[in-house]
């Protein structure tokens, strides 16, 4: 008896924000994950999965000799369930490139990132990597930091320091920073811990201090106590945005803006 063979599993279909996140990742992997590449770095957030996704398009020829290494516990399963070479920055402190997620991206490619609590290892992939790439969709997109992402600006904090921290940072002008606490059913209940053991302060500033990003994480950093501060400034390359419409917008260091592909009937 001839066997039968199951019909083709239909394509999930996308929604446009998740559209936009793949075409941004796919841009980016295309452009910079090349094959002299072998150090990479695998961030964090909603957009990695379709980086780590397009990676492992390019085959195992040349992925059998990379390594990579992820900025925490979602990157490294993706990579492991990739069957990618897993690695960690203290073997490899010299990254070629490292590509990573963002809450939210200014016009000169200062981010916000520590959604997900895991800006102090994401910063050190950052910094070790000699070429350091944003991916994002449209929502990212803006021209002052704290525009759309409102929250606050991430802060890690040895927790025994976090009382004082806060005061610290209220007197600073972020009036109302919090200690950030674990939500929805299922969770322990207290603050939320980071890899590192450490808290969190989710510490919201006017538009006129974010316009001046580096200023504010210069001042934050040297409250004693506090760990890394979740402003990434001056350290991205390009910052590539996927939109609504099908094309991918690319931010980059020098100030250029590059729109890709064809929009969308």
């Amino acid at each position: 008896m001839q066997a039968v063979q199951s019909p083709p599993k239909p394509e999930i279909q996308l929604s446009k924000v998740e559209s936009s996140k793949r075409l941004a990742a796919y841009e980016a992997v295309d452009r910079h994950i090349l094959p002299e590449h072998k150090i990479i770095g695998i961030g964090s957030g909603s957009t990695v999965p379709y980086v780590v996704e397009r990676i492992i398009a390019q085959g195992e020829e040349l992925n059998h000799d990379r390594v990579f290494l992820p900025t925490g516990f979602q990157s490294k399963e993706l990579i492991v369930n990739g069957r990618l070479r897993l690695g960690d920055v203290d073997q490899y402190p010299n990254i070629d490139v490292t590509i990573d997620g963002a809450d939210e991206v200014d016009h000169d490619l200062n981010c916000i990132k520590g959604g997900g609590a895991c800006h102090l290892r994401e910063k050190v992939l950052a910094e070790a990597a000699q070429t350091f790439i944003v991916v994002a969709d449209y929502r990212k997109n803006s021209d002052v930091l704290g525009t759309t992402y409102k929250q606050g600006v991430p802060i890690e904090v040895a927790p025994f320091a976090y009382a004082k921290l806060l005061q610290n940072v209220h007197h600073l002008g972020s009036p109302t920073a919090t200690l950030r606490m674990a939500k929805g059913a299922g969770t322990k209940a207290g603050p939320i811990v980071t890899d590192n053991g450490n808290f969190v302060i989710d510490a919201p500033f006017d538009e006129q201090t974010m316009k001046d990003p580096y200023s504010l994480l210069k001042k934050i950093k040297m409250l004693t106590g506090v760990v890394e501060v979740g402003l990434f400034c001056g350290m991205a390359q390009a910052a590539y945005f996927g939109n609504a419409d099908g094309t991918v917008t690319i931010k980059w260091q020098n100030g250029q803006i590059e729109n890709t592909g064809t929009p969308l009937a």
